[in-house]
């Protein structure tokens, strides 16, 4: 069965995508940490993050941190945080946030009543920053 993440990639659920290719997709979180928090997802279910190919692994990375850079310049941040948790959904992702301080990476702090209109402010601030 298709995780919830391959149903978003699919388009068979509706997702704020910032990139896409042939082995990745990133994609705004509904519950972001911060503004802008992007979920970057291999398009093959792999559980567990250790367990992906190391040239995949290399590529989900490399788009963290292309999306890292375009979040840090759209939000001015002072840094960008990358968790790797994986115990929401059993697929790998890569959490990617703006960060100003170390409070920015509690899950308990996530804000899951963001309205419709910011995630798409959030999605264009972060195309334009990607120059996309």
């Amino acid at each position: 069965m298709a995780t919830l993440f391959t149903k978003i990639i699919n388009g068979d659920i509706p997702g704020r995508f910032v990139w896409t290719d042939d082995r990745v997709a990133a994609f705004l979180t509904i519950a972001p940490l911060t503004a802008g928090h992007t979920l970057v997802v291999p398009r093959d279910e792999v559980d567990d993050w250790t367990q992906l190919p190391a040239d995949l692994l290399g590529h989900v990375m490399t788009v963290s941190h292309t999306i890292g850079g375009a979040l840090k310049k759209a939000y001015g941040s002072p840094r960008v945080g990358l968790i790797v948790a994986g115990f929401e959904v059993p697929h790998t992702h890569v959490h990617v946030f703006p960060a100003w301080e170390m409070d920015d990476f509690d899950f308990a702090r996530a804000d899951a009543n963001v309205p419709a209109e910011r995630f798409d402010e959030d999605q264009k601030k972060i195309l334009a920053a990607l120059g996309r």
